[in-house]
């Protein structure tokens, strides 16, 4: 795995952590949910990568709906 942890943070059984792959050059918020299990890759794409990683699920809802330009 060639991604680099920029940024974590966990709260109430959530664990956030943005991450750099310098192969690709791309950046990804990975969330998991402690409690459920869940875990979600949301892409920041053109978006700020701090707001994506302060509110990953804002932006996997705009991702899954086709509105976040990968």
């Amino acid at each position: 795995m060639h991604r680099r942890e920029l940024a974590h943070r966990s709260t109430d059984g959530l664990e956030v952590t943005l991450l750099w792959d310098p192969v690709d050059d791309d950046l990804t918020v990975r969330v998991e949910d402690r409690r459920s299990g869940d875990v979600y890759q949301v892409p920041v794409g053109n978006a700020s990568p701090l707001e994506v990683f302060e509110h990953p699920f804002g932006y996997l809802a705009r991702h899954e709906a086709g509105l976040l330009a990968v």
